[in-house]
């Protein structure tokens, strides 16, 4: 087997190309020559370190860091995931899911009870707990008058729709709620009226 030929200069210890010219030929330095006359500038900050590994923190996230005590957003109420500790992310989820269990358990009468045990308990602690049990409650409670009253007019059939609607509405957004509150989120429940503020 033989070696492909190799072009000049290559492979040859000792024998390397011939270097660029450092000024032109008319001997004055000029725009072209290398390296530039008097050296060159020092850095600005954009360039890589020397070695051309990113800096020991890394580099600036694009449009440079945000300012102390603001920026990033955390949630619906301040702190991570909208909930100051666990405690109000657990009475927040006891309104809502209480509500929807207690409509099932009751027959479309009693989803009011967990808000309300949940804004009394903690409510007056956390301005977060107070706002998810207050939605829960104000929707609760319309609906479980709702099956109350479809309970009363079940003499005359109609009221099975009423109760229906109330155990069914009270499930569905009462979870719907509670997965928004897990979320951070404060959960502005439809069909629903402000008797408490």
């Amino acid at each position: 087997m033989t070696e492909p030929p190799r072009p000049p200069g290559a492979g040859d210890p000792g024998n390397y190309p011939p270097e660029p010219p450092t000024a032109p030929l008319s001997g004055a330095p000029g725009p072209g020559s290398y390296p530039p006359p008097g050296g060159y500038p020092p850095p600005t900050g954009d360039q890589p370190p020397s070695g051309g590994y990113p800096p020991a923190g890394g580099y600036p996230p694009p449009g440079g860091y945000p300012p102390p005590g603001g920026g990033y957003p955390t949630g619906a109420y301040g702190g991570p995931g909208g909930f100051a500790n666990n405690e109000d992310k657990t009475w927040a989820l006891v309104a809502h899911f209480g509500g929807a269990v207690g409509m099932i358990v009751s027959g479309g009468v009693l989803g009011w009870i967990a808000p309300l045990v949940a804004m009394l308990a903690r409510g007056s602690q956390s301005p977060t707990v107070r706002a998810h049990a207050v939605a829960a409650l104000n929707f609760q409670l319309i609906w479980s008058i709702v099956g109350l009253v479809g309970w009363v007019l079940t003499c005359i059939l109609i009221g099975f729709i009423g109760v229906g609607a109330a155990v069914i509405l009270g499930l569905v957004f009462g979870i719907i709620a509670g997965i928004k509150a897990n979320e951070g989120q404060l959960y502005r429940y439809p069909l629903s009226a402000n008797f408490i503020k």
